[in-house]
This record gives structure tokens, C-alpha cells and sequence, in this order.
């Protein structure tokens, strides 16, 4: 299907004859014709036809590399209407009422465990923490916890408020994050920290008890920290992925839309505090928290440095090659043709990002890992922008380790401490 005709028959929510004047000219009516695949891929010899409909000689329509877009701004705009639209976003109305459940002192950090109830679901639990000992306002930074195949955890998995810690979250820690809390790591560096659970992850987990017995394959929320009882719950939790994603798409909205105005609101409690400088605002997580970081960092420029770490690719990668390794949560239909990938990262251009892959990532192709850097260094560098952007290729698997967690950190003291 070439361009024109898709946009003829696509239900764009906003008039394509109000925006003609600002669509390139010419340049999305021609499409390539890929070679014919002889690899193995997802879709099989349907992997040729799949591929060619987001991958094409020109950039995506909305891309700011397209040569009819010079003006930052009116693209920016543009662009951030459509990914909004697709995104499809449920309204949180105000600010919360913020409730301080305790406060207490570890690890030279004051930490502050909150509460927040939004328009559905359970109440959010979340961490606040800052150095000892300091005065004024910090830097603040929102810290997104990944996703693990483990939704009964959330904030705790890169955090640590006492010595006696889930045996699961030490392992989990060992193994992603090279045995630190990075949270804690990064606030003693002298920031002021908030880490929230994420939608469908610890206190805002779907319980056992409120969905219909026909599908809690004979679970129950009893002892739920038992860490037979957590696996059993992490297991029944993915499987309900493709129920929550088809619900979520039959209600009118998306997953990543979900994540993203929860942790558009914990930014806002984050942002409101007396002791948060809110003109040096960061955010940045590994794998699911790397998702989060794009969506996040490439739609709300309160967000004045972003860093994603180990979650970095193309649509095309999802399309051939590893869609069957990741979440229902990284998916927004329609939003491929329109803009890749790396490119909702890039809707923040020129304020400053950074990329941490690991090569030997199971999650995604190297190849199209590149490519991701690729595209993005173009949209920074047609912004008079490059210095903005770094990326950087590790070794090893999926993970971020001491050494990403340092050039994470000097990242963010180079943009955040003015």
C-alpha cells in the first residue's frame, strides 16, 4: 500500500486537509520494493510484505528527517498531535492528594514512602529520597523501574530502604543492575529521587480476587510474599498481558498511553515539592523503564535530560525479528507508519538524551540497534543539536551495570546542575 493511499483510508483524527500544507511533497508516494527475504523472521513469507509497510526508502511521514520539515517547532507540534492521538491516553484530571505514609533515614538518604490514589485502580505506592544533610532545592529525578517479567514488584527493584530486602529483589539487583539499588545510587550523588509503581506493577497490580475465576488458573492473593506464591503470580501476570492489551484497545486507549500519563502525574508530585528544583527535572530506567523513559522524555519537555537505557530499537526489529521477546505495553497500532521507533525519543529534540545498549542484548537485533542511533544522531544533527545526543554499545546482555550507571549519572550532572 503506498502513502497516499494509506492516508486516504486512514481515520486520522485531525483533517489531513488542514494539514496538507505542512505534509512533505511527493516524497511518501514512492515505496520500495525490499528484496526478497530469505532469512528466517517472525512472519515467515509474509516477513517481506509486513516489513514494507513501515519500512521505506524515505523516512517515516512524520519524521522531522523528512526534507519538507525546517521549522523545530511547527514540526514538533505536528508530530506530537499524532503520537498523542495514537497513544490515546486516559485523563488523570488534577494532582493528587499526596499522603506521607512515613519517613525515616538509610543508607545517608531521607526517604519519604508515599500514596497516591488517581481515577482507577489501587492507590500508588512510592518512594521519595534525598541526601542528608543538604539544603535547597536538588535536581530531581523520576526513576522508572523496569518491567523483569515481574509485575508483584515495582519501585522495590531499584531501590533499597532497609537491610533486610526480598531475597527475590537481591537477586534481581545482582543480576540487572550489577548488585546496586540505582536509585539510591543516584540520589546520593545529590538528587532528589522519586520512584512510583508503574500501571499493572506492585501496589497497582491487578489482584487475583478481582478478575472472574475463570482465569486465575486456581490462584489466590493469600501469602503473597512468598516467593513460590510471587512466581505464580509473575507467570499468570504475563499470560494476562494479551487480555489487558485487548481490553485496553477495545476501551479506547493503549498500554504506553496508561504508562505514560501515571508517570506524566508522578512527575507533576515529583515537580510540586518545595525541595525540587522543577527547572532541572530528569528520568531515565532500564528495559521497561527504558520504554517508559521514550514516551516520557519524547512527550513532556518538563523532562530536561532523558536516558534510556536497554530499550532501543526499530519498529522493523518488532516486525521480523523480536516482538515474541517483549510486552504488550511497548505497542501503539498505527503509530509505526508515521513515526519509527527512535523517533518518539526524538520528539524531544534539541533537549538533551542518551542511549545505553548493551551488544550482546537478547531484546533486540544489534543491526537495528544501530540503525535506532542512526536515526536518531540524523534528527539531532538537523537540529543543530548532535552534542544534545550520545549513544553508547556495552558489552554484554540485557542490563545496566556500574559502568552504564556512572556514564548515566555524569550524563545527567552535566545537564541537570546549572
Amino acid at each position: 500500500m503506498k502513502r497516499r493511499s494509506f492516508l486516504e483510508n486512514s481515520a486520522y483524527t485531525i483533517s489531513m486537509t488542514a494539514l496538507a500544507p505542512l505534509l512533505p511533497q511527493g516524497s511518501f508516494n514512492q515505496r520500495r520494493d525490499l528484496p526478497t527475504m530469505n532469512e528466517i523472521n517472525l512472519l515467515g513469507s509474509y516477513g517481506n510484505w509486513a516489513t514494507n509497510l513501515v519500512d521505506e526508502d524515505s523516512p517515516a511521514l512524520f519524521s522531522f528527517r523528512q526534507d519538507a520539515y525546517n521549522d523545530l517547532r511547527t514540526w514538533k507540534s505536528l508530530a506530537r498531535k499524532i503520537a498523542s492521538d495514537r497513544l490515546a491516553a486516559p485523563d488523570l484530571l488534577g494532582l493528587p492528594k499526596v499522603t506521607v505514609e512515613r519517613q525515616y533515614e538509610y543508607d545517608n538518604l531521607v526517604i519519604e514512602e508515599l500514596s497516591w490514589s488517581l481515577p482507577y485502580g489501587p492507590p500508588t505506592n512510592a518512594l521519595f529520597m534525598k541526601p542528608k544533610n543538604v539544603e535547597g532545592p536538588l535536581p530531581g529525578i523520576l526513576a522508572l523501574h523496569d518491567h523483569g517479567a515481574n509485575k508483584y514488584f515495582g519501585l522495590r527493584k531499584i531501590t533499597k530502604s532497609a537491610n533486610d530486602q526480598h531475597p527475590l529483589m537481591e537477586t534481581h539487583q545482582n543480576q540487572y543492575y550489577e548488585g546496586k539499588a540505582w536509585a539510591n545510587e543516584i540520589a546520593k550523588r545529590g538528587y532528589a529521587v522519586l520512584i512510583a509503581d508503574a500501571f499493572l506493577f506492585a501496589s497497582r497490580r491487578i489482584l487475583l480476587s478481582d478478575v472472574p475465576s475463570v482465569i486465575r488458573k486456581g490462584l489466590t492473593d493469600e501469602d503473597p510474599e512468598d516467593p513460590e506464591n510471587i512466581q505464580a503470580y509473575n507467570d499468570w501476570a504475563a499470560e494476562h498481558e494479551h487480555i489487558v492489551a485487548k481490553s485496553l484497545f477495545s476501551a479506547g486507549t493503549t498500554w504506553p498511553g496508561a504508562y505514560l500519563v501515571e508517570d506524566q502525574m508522578a512527575l507533576t508530585v515529583l515537580a510540586s515539592r518545595n525541595d525540587v528544583d522543577e527547572d532541572n527535572l530528569g528520568c531515565g530506567g532500564l528495559s521497561g523503564g527504558g520504554l517508559r523513559t521514550v514516551m516520557l522524555g519524547g512527550m513532556d519537555d518538563r523532562i530536561k535530560c532523558a536516558i534510556c537505557v536497554g530499550y532501543m530499537t526499530t519498529w522493523r526489529d518488532m516486525v521480523l525479528y523480536k516482538s515474541y521477546t517483549h510486552t504488550w505495553m511497548g505497542f501503539v497500532p498505527h503509530l509505526p507508519r508515521e513515526l519509527d521507533f527512535p523517533e518518539l525519543f526524538g520528539l524531544r529534540v534539541p533537549l538533551p538524551i542518551m542511549v545505553l545498549n548493551n551488544e550482546a542484548d537478547g531484546l533486540f537485533t544489534l543491526g537495528e540497534m544501530k540503525r535506532a542511533d542512526r536515526i536518531l544522531q540524523e534528527v539531532f544533527d538537523k537540529a543543530d543539536a548532535g552534542d544534545q545526543y550520545r549513544c553508547s554499545f556495552h558489552p554484554g546482555d540485557h542490563k545496566f551495570d556500574l559502568a552504564m550507571q556512572n556514564e548515566a549519572f555524569d550524563w545527567f550532572d552535566r545537564w541537570l546542575r546549572t
